[in-house]
């Protein structure tokens, strides 16, 4: 079994979850090519990175040209910078 493992200070992105067909009001398809992508991701591996802050199964959002795109058995990944991650989203309950 092959496993991707970040080195250094990089993160492993899993960007393949939000593949949902999207169409215009008038029933026309948008490629994918054309659509903005979302600059949020679900965290998969963590590098050497002392008090993360984040882990994997964590939603996080990243800086809009970050990182490098890649295919690993059929799914899509962002390799990207520890320091380019902005945020990390978390639930909170209302007061």
């Amino acid at each position: 079994m092959k496993e991707l493992q970040p080195l250094n200070d990089n993160v492993i992105l899993d960007l393949s979850a939000d593949k949902k067909e999207q169409k215009t009001a008038s029933g026309i398809i948008i490629p994918d090519s054309m659509k903005e992508q979302p600059l949020h991701a679900t965290v998969v591996a963590v590098g050497n990175v002392e008090n993360p802050g984040i882990a994997a199964g964590d939603v996080v959002f990243y800086k809009k040209f970050a990182g490098n795109e890649v295919e690993f058995d059929g799914k899509k990944y962002l390799f990207i910078a520890y320091g380019d991650i902005l945020a990390k989203i978390v639930e909170t309950e209302e007061i």
